[in-house]
């Protein structure tokens, strides 16, 4: 093991130890309901993502994991990576709690949230090390690593020992990016009833020099700001802020655009809206990539859902991921990144089909569990049109997506497609100049994934339907409708 000091050693320890007990609750994992694309953990427990990041040519996601049992218990930090955005490898768990700062005798402990950055050729993780009972309870630290794999905790841990405020509900989820010579942190915080994302600044990521608040709830956007995540899109000083906000009632995903001050290090607030629209969206995460992208992941499931894997030695798994632009308008777009192209298997095309009131209509050659569809619908005369999908053959058990045209809104109902939470999500959509509609729509198993007219409105849900659940039927509600164009694609597995 080198010249590693004690701590490093037992931390190395305990990396062994969450290794193998992976490896015994994969084998008897119950792969029901595994999806076929998306990126799960080998088993155990996955909620938010943590540390994305391009290294060396590679993309590393990170990931809040439970290596010994399918529910949150003390976290580690899962990792995965990929060439390509599509096919994942599991890696060796990244990081275990191992130090009075992140590790403790009961209740919540561990290595939360974080990021990662790229440190003159170290791959440096920022993560907040939580243990209940201890004071303070939330502190901010790090961890490096020279190849990417194995990582060590500096001794110098933590960096930032304390919240600004005595008082206060949250210091957590540290995301940490570069500009010019200077680092930033964004840190998840709540104080007064008001959910705030404060900022950090650095020259060296050891000595953090505390800015104020970027921005703070205007008291309708919940009382803490998990997982912030700060960054420029769009060129000049357009900045979009993504946090996931506790104790609202109404959302768990927002985002903000505007201008940011790196002098005040203040966030003037432009526009504001839901990132995701679906029940199963919370955490999301970005990335830039060498192309200039901002990429984003997020957590495919929601604190408190009824997740019927969970009961099989596993639970979790990551959005696809998207890319975010900024439109002049201040609304962010999320499409799914093009590399995913290369799963496209057996294609069907379909175009100029009549929708019937009341009458579903298929369409020869379309039907699985593990497609994706681009479907371009035109309302004609009808109040109402979408498609059917995870669809029995009797026609009782399906989850169907809806436009209504005269309220302008887009849903997803999941309330008799099978196992787990009902629901309908329901997002504001107009239609496209030409009077159309477009769905493009990603199904894998027991999940859907919905990016309405050029990713304008995206919609993301767990569905827990039946193996044999395939249907596809396209449906027009008081009147007649066209399906003027359809694209479809039987998607491959990443998994083998």
């Amino acid at each position: 093991m080198g010249n590693l000091t004690v701590n490093q050693l037992k931390h190395a320890a305990l990396i062994d130890r969450a290794g193998e007990a992976l490896s015994s609750l994969e084998s008897a994992m119950d792969r029901t309901y595994r999806l076929g694309y998306h990126l799960m953990p080998p088993a155990g427990w996955m909620n938010d993502p943590n540390g994305l990041i391009q290294f060396q040519g590679v993309y590393h996601a990170f990931y809040q994991h439970d290596p010994y049992q399918s529910k949150q218990g003390p976290m580690h930090w899962g990792h995965a990576t990929s060439l390509d955005l599509v096919h994942w490898e599991h890696q060796p768990v990244a990081l275990a709690p191992s130090e009075t700062y992140d590790s403790g005798p009961a209740g919540g402990q561990g290595c939360w949230s974080g990021s990662a950055v790229d440190d003159n050729g170290t791959l440096t993780l920022i993560y907040t090390g939580h243990v209940d009972g201890r004071s303070p309870e939330e502190v901010q630290s790090l961890a490096v690593s020279v190849d990417g794999i194995v990582f060590n905790k500096p001794d110098q841990n933590p960096v930032i020992e304390d919240s600004p405020d005595r008082e206060r509900f949250g210091f957590r989820d540290p995301k940490v990016w570069k500009r010019g010579e200077l680092w930033y942190m964004a840190v998840g915080y709540g104080k007064d009833g008001l959910g705030k994302a404060i900022i950090y600044t650095s020259e060296n990521l050891r000595v953090w020099t505390y800015r104020g608040a970027a921005l703070e709830s205007d008291g309708t956007m919940g009382d803490m700001w998990e997982c912030p995540d700060l960054f420029p899109i769009g060129g000049g000083e357009h900045h979009a802020l993504l946090i996931s906000p506790m104790n609202t009632g109404s959302y768990k995903n927002l985002y903000v655009t505007g201008r940011f001050d790196y002098e005040a290090c203040r966030l003037e607030k432009g526009y504001a809206e839901l990132i995701d629209y679906g029940f199963d969206f919370y955490a999301p995460q970005t990335l830039l990539d060498d192309q200039g992208r901002r990429i984003m992941l997020a957590w495919m499931n929601i604190w408190g859902a009824v997740a019927p894997e969970q009961e099989l030695g596993w639970y979790g798994a990551m959005t696809l991921p998207r890319e975010l632009t900024l439109e002049a308008d201040g609304t962010l777009r999320s499409r799914p990144v093009k590399e995913l192209e290369v799963l496209r298997g057996e294609a069907v095309q379909a175009s100029g089909i009549v929708l019937r009131d009341g009458e579903p209509a298929g369409v020869a050659g379309v039907a699985g569990q593990q497609l994706e569809l681009i479907a371009r619908i035109r309302p004609g005369d009808a109040s109402e049109v979408g498609l059917r999908f995870f669809a029995s053959a009797d026609g009782e058990a399906y989850a169907e997506i809806v436009y209504d045209v005269a309220g302008g809104k887009l849903s997803m109902d999941r309330s008799r497609a099978g196992a787990g939470d009902g629901g309908v999500s329901v997002a504001p959509l107009s239609l496209l100049s030409d009077g159309t509609i477009e769905l493009r729509l990603y199904l894998d198993r027991s999940s859907a994934e919905l990016f309405a007219n050029d990713g304008r409105i995206a919609m993301t849900n767990r569905i827990y339907g039946k193996a044999d659940q395939t249907g596809i039927s396209f449906v027009a509600r008081g009147g007649e409708a066209e399906l003027v164009s359809l694209d479809s694609w039987r998607l491959n597995g990443i998994w083998g």
